[in-house]
């Protein structure tokens, strides 16, 4: 994956940031909203297509 820059007026977010920031969301989430049981079916199955992407690109 290219790196990439989201860029709103003058601040740049660099990859490795932007993942600690998406880590971060993601764990606050598994916490607020608890095991993946508990997602609704169409939910859990687009977690799952991002996880095996997630997997996919981990591999190059």
């Amino acid at each position: 994956m290219q790196n990439q820059f989201i860029n709103h007026g003058e601040e740049h977010i660099d990859r490795t940031t932007s993942v600690a920031i998406c880590n971060a969301i993601g764990e606050r989430l598994r916490r607020d909203v608890g095991p993946d049981d508990a997602l609704p079916s169409h939910l859990q199955m687009l977690i799952d297509q991002m996880r095996q992407q997630d997997e996919n690109t981990g591999s190059r």
